[in-house]
């Protein structure tokens, strides 16, 4: 799910001209990435890769709750990102877009902003 817009406000309220911001996922079950957030076809692309990823682990995931894959992808892919902040905005890519990756749920999220300026 893109993020980005809300992300794009959190760092205009802080008011930042310049720093780092980061973004920060408080689960174990889900990640946070910065990838194209203009063709829909990347995220269903990586959404098929990473259940390609895990169905190719020759591991037994002994979890009670049934979803080490889930914490097992929330390691691979981070639970946070760090961004530049230049002139009070993100500097993303012109493709660029943020977003959480759910990989149990679909559930209610919980994702921290916060900008060090410098």
């Amino acid at each position: 799910m893109s993020i980005s817009d809300e992300v794009k406000r959190a760092v205009g309220e802080m008011g930042a001209e310049d720093g780092l911001c980061l973004v920060s996922s408080t689960h174990t079950t889900a990640g946070i990435t910065v990838n194209e957030d203009f063709d829909g076809d990347v995220r269903r692309d990586l959404a098929a890769a990473s259940e390609a990823l895990i169905n190719a682990l020759d591991v037994r995931f002994e979890h009670a709750e049934g979803n080490s894959d889930s914490h097992f992808l929330t390691s691979y892919f981070g639970q946070s990102q760090t961004l530049l902040v230049r002139g009070g905005e993100l500097d993303l890519g012109r493709w660029q877009g943020i977003f959480l990756a759910e990989f149990d749920g679909p559930r209610s999220r919980t994702v921290r902003v916060s900008v060090l300026e410098g």
